[in-house]
Order: structure tokens, then C-alpha cells, then sequence
């Protein structure tokens, strides 16, 4: 009984305390949070249970570990707001990884994403066709923002609609051939080695990323991308 009154105690004083340290943190939809937000959000949670349920010590421990971090996050988030350039590190910044129709590899290399990872996001996305979109990009909170080209934008204003392309079936992966898919759509490896050459393409190991829809629309990504100078929308250098 007494262990059940101490709980109870323990319980009111966590939940008031990680209702008002929030508060004091501010708060952001789910989609906004960075990694770094889940992770002080978990670990702020995981103490406050701490001290609820923990009756192997005092409440007093795990109170000033519960104020430490729910501070610690209350100066993360004032320095991030007044220095553009520690946001940059604590919260990370934008990176293109389509540019121009192109996947740009060395991009996805530094996210440590997979093209497959791409595909997902541009399907959560509603693009099912990695041939309709100009420009992607990767947020800080891990979602991806999407400029489809011009031709497969809708102008509600004019009332015109684009037909659907329907889902992309990917040909090559990585510089591989996946025969089961080219077959499935009743393609056999002649037809996607002319399609390879009328892109001034030899070997399909030159080819990061061949999709083909329904529509009979093939999209080719290869490891040379050839774009002069990649845009980067994150690079802040100052002021320190």
C-alpha cells in the first residue's frame, strides 16, 4: 500500500514536471522533429518513467536528471534559434538529391540513403515515377520536399489535368540487370540494351537507376551525372 501511495506521488510530480519542462521547450508537430528532438523526447520520457516506477532510490536523483535534460534541450533549441550555424550540426540541413531529373549519388552517399530509400519517400509523396520529378530534397526532420517538372504539374488555375503515368517498375539497380522485372513487363534484355544505347550508354554498369512505367516512359540515371556544379541549398558558412 505504502509502495502504491509513493507511485502515485512520484506520478503526479513527473507528469506535472514533463508537462511544464515542454512547455518550456516548445513544441513541434511529430513531422518537424529532428532526430535529435525524438532522441532528447525519448530520454526525457524514459527518466520521467524512471522516477515514477524506480522505488530502488529517491525521487530526487531522477528529478535533477529529468531538470537537467529538459534544460540542456531548452539551450539546444535558444542556440539553434540565435546561430544559424550551430543549427546547421545540431539539426542538420536540406540536401538535394535529385537535381534536374538526375540522383545525385554522392548526395545519398553522404545521407547514408539507398536509392530504394528515395523511391519510398517519393511514394509516400504520391510519385510513384521517378521520371515526373525536377528536384528533390531531403529535410533536416528526414521528409522530402518534391518539384515535379513542369509537364507533370497540375494547373488548377486552367482546370487541366495530367494523366497518370502509374508505378515505375525499376530495369537496373545498382549497374544490375533485374531480369524478373523486365520480364514481367514482357521486355527482354535486347530491347533494354537498345534503350541503354540510344542514351549513348554501353554497359548497364554505367547505370545507377533504369524505371520504366506503364505508359512506356523509361527513366535513366547513371553514376556520371554530368551537371557542372550541384546546387547546395545548406551550405552557411557564417556568421560563427
Amino acid at each position: 500500500m505504502n509502495e502504491g501511495l509513493v507511485v502515485f506521488v512520484r506520478s503526479i510530480i513527473a507528469f506535472f514536471s514533463l508537462l511544464i519542462f515542454t512547455r518550456i521547450i516548445g513544441k513541434e508537430q511529430i513531422s518537424q522533429l529532428t532526430f535529435f528532438d525524438y532522441v532528447l523526447g525519448i530520454s526525457i520520457g524514459s527518466i520521467a518513467a524512471s522516477l515514477t516506477t524506480d522505488l530502488s532510490s529517491g525521487a530526487w536523483p531522477h528529478w535533477v536528471g529529468l531538470l537537467t535534460w529538459a534544460v540542456l534541450g531548452y539551450l539546444m533549441e535558444l542556440i539553434t534559434m540565435k546561430w544559424r550555424y550551430a543549427a546547421k550540426y545540431l539539426e542538420g540541413e536540406p540536401t538535394i538529391v535529385i537535381m534536374n531529373g538526375k540522383i545525385m549519388e554522392s548526395a545519398l552517399k553522404k545521407l547514408k540513403y539507398r536509392v530504394s530509400d528515395i523511391l519510398a519517400l517519393l511514394r509516400n509523396q504520391g510519385v510513384f515515377d521517378v521520371n515526373q520529378v525536377d528536384f528533390a530534397i531531403i529535410e533536416p526532420n528526414g521528409q522530402i520536399s518534391i518539384l515535379k517538372k513542369p509537364e507533370y504539374q497540375i494547373n488548377k488555375d486552367m482546370n487541366i489535368q495530367v494523366p497518370p503515368s502509374g508505378i515505375s517498375t525499376e530495369l537496373i539497380y545498382d549497374g544490375i540487370i533485374i531480369d524478373e522485372n523486365s520480364r514481367q513487363l514482357n521486355k527482354d534484355r535486347a530491347w533494354l540494351m537498345d534503350q541503354l544505347r540510344k542514351h549513348k550508354i554501353k554497359d548497364p554498369s554505367e547505370v545507377f537507376l533504369a524505371t520504366l512505367n506503364p505508359a512506356g516512359d523509361i527513366y535513366i540515371d547513371k553514376y556520371d551525372d554530368q551537371i557542372i556544379k550541384v546546387t547546395d541549398i545548406g551550405d552557411y558558412k557564417g556568421p560563427y
